[in-house]
């Protein structure tokens, strides 16, 4: 192995013959992340000290499957390896970011027009397990959507939550609700999309065009509603203090109102890239699952009413959405109770107790 993988490939295989610049981008709980100025252009590259490269491996092939729907931008992924020291990187396109997110209508088209392309034959899941965070997804093929999120997503994380805090309490009333969940999803005629996984404000941004561009993918196969109506190897999480929680109601339909941040709000000029291909002869989905779930992280997102007008336009809205979107918030609070502790908690059983309520579960 090269002592420089990352030089060795951007001066053979990225076609530079020279590294003019090599700056830090700022990176998060997880990874560093730097950007690669060369006579070739440039590169974004995320390492990683002591996490082998399957992380890597599951982001580049989640980057890879949103990529050929040409639907909305993200970034190329080039190559993913080992670093001799231990550890790992991924090199990828580098996207400079315009100064504000851009318009939420072209936003929520383009995300519609993601979920719409990215059709799976193989039912629910992924060609291979990922993270959300640091925290492992499970993404083993399953051909029912209530099967697959009640074990691999809501009772993966209820089961962590007891492993790690010893909490008997939300795991077994988590598991009463994934076993009584089912009349949630009543004359639904479910199909796999493909899902970013992940969609909080800080994967979202726009180029210089101002075109949509997401990033960090936590990617598998979810279901998307089709009539009456995504391997996030996580960069940029968050602690507790970073987004403001909205209130839960007390009653259902749950109905969790969106904070919306304000779309034209300027923001540092930044880059973003995703590469991979060192991954050569995998050929993967990014995740299919359920449309539905891609707002899960909803209550971070920023999505405002001209992102949903514009989403539902393509991907029309199904009875009962709103019964069932805390079921998909309720997922991405476990996990932050898992990764950043009890100030989550909380949240996640406030959800639970209201759906046993209403479920009468």
């Amino acid at each position: 192995m090269s002592d420089d993988p990352i030089r060795e490939w951007i001066l053979s295989e990225g076609k530079a013959t020279e590294i003019t610049r090599i700056s830090s981008v700022g990176g998060g709980c997880i990874n560093r992340a730097n950007r690669y100025d060369t006579d070739a252009g440039s590169f974004f590259v995320k390492t990683n000290r002591s996490i082998g490269p399957s992380m890597f491996e599951g982001e580049a092939l989640g980057l890879n499957a949103m990529y050929e729907t040409k639907s909305i931008r993200v970034p190329k992924p080039f190559k993913v390896g080992s670093l001799p020291t231990g550890g790992s990187y991924i090199i990828m396109e580098f996207i400079e970011f315009g100064a504000s997110r851009g318009d939420q209508s072209v936003l929520g088209t383009k995300l519609a027009e993601l979920h719409k392309a990215g059709k799976s034959e193989k039912g629910f899941g992924f060609d291979v397990d990922n993270t959300i965070g640091s925290t492992p997804q499970v993404n083993t093929w399953t051909s029912d959507w209530i099967q697959f999120y009640g074990e691999h997503r809501l009772g993966f994380q209820l089961q962590l939550a007891r492993d790690q805090y010893g909490d008997s309490s939300i795991y077994d009333k988590g598991q009463r609700l994934v076993k009584s969940m089912g009349p949630l999803f009543d004359d639904v005629i479910i199909e796999p999309c493909l899902l970013h996984g992940d969609l909080w404000s800080g994967n979202i941004s726009s180029d210089k065009n101002g075109e949509p561009v997401i990033v960090d993918p936590a990617c598998y196969s979810d279901f998307r509603l089709r009539s009456p109506v995504f391997l996030r190897s996580a960069s940029f999480l968050f602690p507790p203090t970073s987004c403001s929680l909205p209130p839960l109601s007390s009653s259902l339909p749950l109905f969790i109102p969106f904070f919306p941040f304000d779309a034209d709000t300027e923001r540092p000029t930044t880059v973003v890239g995703e590469v991979a291909s060192g991954t050569k002869g995998m050929q993967a989905r990014a995740s299919d699952g359920h449309n539905e779930a891609e707002f899960g992280m909803s209550w971070c997102a920023g999505f405002g009413g001209s992102f949903y007008n514009a989403y539902f336009e393509v991907m029309p809205k199904q009875p009962g959405f709103e019964k069932r979107r805390d079921l998909y918030l309720l997922y991405h609070y476990l996990n932050h109770y898992n990764l950043f502790g009890s100030g989550y908690c909380s949240s996640a059983m406030t959800i639970i107790d209201d759906y046993l309520r209403f479920l009468k579960a």
